[in-house]
């Protein structure tokens, strides 16, 4: 195709993902523009989406309240404790089991424990991840949020789960806030309210586990880990979002704005992807994204029953 076409779709398939609030939908697109064209600027895009994915990841921080979070009950915090840690061994274990590539592993397990796709956004810099390697993690955990959307309400009501019930087991079993919030939205208000509460204690965690991560990494021996000092201006933005009512009134406005710049950031990853880094990819991160997540619910779900939650 001819190259200055190229360019003018390239364009508007990052002018289209930035449009999007939906991070999943940059990913897509990016994807699709690789398997048919090819990226006119890879260099430039590789070395702009890590800045990009940067500065999201600090806006998506304007959104959160510290007050909030540190009120949320005893119950939930311990709870949103023993799921990450479980999860995040589980998630290892099992990428050692089904042969996923280290970085790879980390990120799905990373993306299930905490927050999805955020906490894969940031933690990826620190682990020097591959556009493969980040597209297999994200495109995983987009893909069960978007299940997990659309049948948790009814799972709920199918086991008979009240409504603090089904609040904790989709604050602790959902990857994602926004898929969080929808489907507990979706069961009841009490249900939200709960669910809200609990998830943004579990999201907490997205602000030490990077700097865990610099550590794991000495100790392996791997040189490459980047130390996440953007992680800090993500906890600043969150602390102005708290302390100064100025930025809190325009607070979801600018975390809204890290969504947008957060699809444009995938839609760049997502174009340095080829037919190649793909099938070297292979099935293995979904089959241990789904295997894992399956076991968090089942998981929750027999806490709940056994009375250990709620």
């Amino acid at each position: 195709m001819n190259p200055t076409v190229v360019r003018v779709l390239f364009v508007l398939g990052a002018v289209g993902s930035l449009a999007s609030p939906m991070p999943a939908v940059g990913l897509v697109v990016g994807v699709a523009f690789a398997l048919t064209l090819a990226n006119p600027w890879a260099k430039q895009t590789k070395q702009l989406s890590t800045w990009v994915l940067q500065a999201s990841v600090v806006l998506l921080g304007f959104a959160m309240n510290l007050f909030s979070v540190l009120q949320a009950g005893r119950e939930g915090a311990v709870a949103a404790i023993v799921s990450i840690t479980l999860t995040l061994l589980l998630g290892m274990a099992l990428g050692t089991v089904l042969r996923v590539p280290s970085t790879t592993s980390w990120l799905v397990s990373i993306g299930t424990a905490i927050c999805g796709g955020s906490a894969i956004a940031a933690c990826a810099p620190v682990l020097s991840a591959r556009d493969d390697e980040m597209s297999a993690a994200t495109g995983t955990v987009f893909l069960l949020n978007a299940v997990a959307l659309f049948t948790f309400p009814t799972l709920g009501h199918w086991l008979g789960l009240d409504d603090h019930q089904f609040g904790l087991l989709a604050a602790l079993a959902i990857h994602d806030t926004s898929s969080v919030v929808g489907a507990a939205s979706a069961f009841s208000p009490a249900a939200l309210e709960v669910a809200t509460t609990v998830k943004l204690a579990r999201a907490l965690f997205i602000l030490p586990l990077p700097f865990l991560l610099v550590l794991v990494s000495r100790k392996q021996g791997s040189g490459a880990a980047k130390k996440p000092w953007f992680v800090l201006v993500f906890l600043a933005a969150a602390a102005a979002a708290t302390f100064v009512p100025a930025i809190h009134a325009v607070g979801h406005g600018l975390a809204n704005l890290g969504k947008h710049g957060l699809s444009l950031a995938l839609f760049f990853i997502g174009t340095g992807l080829t037919r190649k880094t793909l099938v070297a990819v292979g099935p293995r991160p979904l089959v241990q994204g789904v295997v894992l997540w399956a076991v968090v619910i089942v998981g929750t779900v027999s806490a709940l029953r056994l009375g250990w939650l709620g």
